[in-house]
């Protein structure tokens, strides 16, 4: 059954992970179908009240206070062509991103082959249509950039996300240095089911130090049920001796044996940003 078919309340404030401080804002996130009052009473979930915060979502995961949606966009690039597509993207990228707020540009090293992947900040689905007519008409865009690297694309894939609540997008301590691309294919059920060992499981591998946490994104187009993590890295060296400590850490091995559970497929890519990526 989908998880679009069911709705959630969180019946307390959302704890949220800042991914610039590297500091958690609160530690749980309790599921429930009722709340209590100061008295103890239970009041049911359609009830709400001065004294008591409601959030609600639709089960394709909780989300940030606000409309603001990031649309990923994959790229597969004809192998040959990669080289041009990338310097093309470099030079011109600035007549797009006029338009609305990239977040970053990447190409893959390992993991997958020719590919891209950007991300791309709308404040609400009104703002992400107001963008595409605009695009539509601007003569530059489409003379310089849209019509000469469409030749050189094998396929376009793009997801509809939004950031997790307990989570900020965060920026990394420097310029330099690789990012890993993350995409967890979870069972049905949505954040309900797996959300809490999930996070646990994510702060368990920020806890270590090795790495830094950038975002994690929810889907809401696309493939449900599937969860982005976009980590920072100082080089793929580095990363691999924070793995590797890691996976001796007891308690690394614990979370992610329990979130395992709810987990159906796992992509790790290694990325590299383009000069043009606001995230380098």
């Amino acid at each position: 059954m989908s998880c679009c078919s069911y709705w959630h309340i969180l019946s307390n404030p959302i704890p949220q992970y800042d991914c610039i401080t590297n500091k958690a804002r609160k530690t749980t996130t309790k599921f429930k179908d009722c709340t209590e009052d100061a008295q103890g009473k239970k009041i049911p979930i359609t009830k709400q009240t001065k004294d008591t915060h409601f959030q609600v979502w639709l089960a394709t995961g909780p989300r940030q206070n606000n409309g603001v949606f990031y649309e990923i966009r994959t790229y597969d690039v004809k192998p040959a062509k990669m080289k041009e597509f990338l310097e093309t993207i470099n030079k011109y990228l600035h007549i797009r991103t006029a338009h609305s707020e990239l977040v970053g540009f990447w190409y893959s090293e390992l993991g997958a082959m020719n590919k891209v992947f950007h991300i791309w900040k709308y404040d609400n689905f009104a703002h992400r249509s107001a963008v595409r007519h605009a695009l539509a008409n601007d003569k530059e865009w489409q003379g310089k950039l849209i019509s000469v690297i469409l030749p050189l694309i094998e396929k376009q894939h793009n997801e509809v996300a939004y950031l997790v609540p307990w989570c900020q997008l965060g920026k990394p301590p420097k310029e330099g240095g690789v990012y890993e691309w993350v995409t967890f294919q979870m069972k049905p059920g949505g954040p309900a089911l797996w959300g809490e060992a999930f996070r646990a499981s994510i702060n368990a591998h920020i806890n270590t130090g090795y790495t830094r946490l950038i975002g994690v994104f929810h889907t809401e187009y696309g493939f449900l049920n599937t969860v982005h993590v976009l980590w920072w890295n100082e080089s793929p060296d580095h990363r691999a001796a924070g793995r590797h400590s890691a996976h001796e850490d007891a308690r690394v091995v614990a979370a992610v044996r329990d979130s395992v559970r709810f987990l159906e497929s796992q992509q790790n890519v290694l990325l590299i940003p383009l000069r043009c990526s606001p995230l380098k």
